[in-house]
């Protein structure tokens, strides 16, 4: 079997409040917008999140990690991660911009600082530092 030349991961969500989900992930977290692809028939926007990563984990560690993360199993089947250079000073700025802080920054095991939180669109989000 032969690789494709996969040369993109796009993640596509779609929400119900258009205006809020682009101020929260193009204004509050600071995500550049690429492209404006809106027409009449509907809004879209790109926004570049630096190099993409495809996490794929099974439900035992999923739960490791809300465990770690917010105490409890919470996560749906997606989940946004995104490195940040602060995690605890991201976390504030996306809460300012209509998220929903899960649970307070918490120290991993495997070295990062990461804060847990729900974009108004329903989406879980880790935010994460390395220490």
């Amino acid at each position: 079997m032969h690789a494709l030349d996969v040369s993109e991961l796009r993640v596509s969500l779609t929400v119900a409040d258009f205006d809020k989900a682009l101020s929260l992930y193009r204004d509050a977290l600071g995500l550049e917008q690429r492209e404006d692809w809106s027409s009449d028939d509907g809004r879209v926007v790109l926004l570049a999140a630096g190099r993409a990563t495809l996490e794929l984990v099974d439900e035992a560690q999923a739960g490791y990690i809300d465990a770690i993360e917010v105490g409890h199993r919470i996560s749906g089947p997606v989940r946004l991660a995104f490195e940040v250079s602060d995690s605890d000073h991201a976390a504030r700025r996306l809460c300012a911009a209509g998220a929903e802080q899960i649970a307070l920054p918490v120290d991993t095991p495997w070295g990062d600082r990461n804060a847990r939180l729900q974009a108004p669109d329903g989406i879980q989000l880790t935010l994460f530092a390395s220490r």
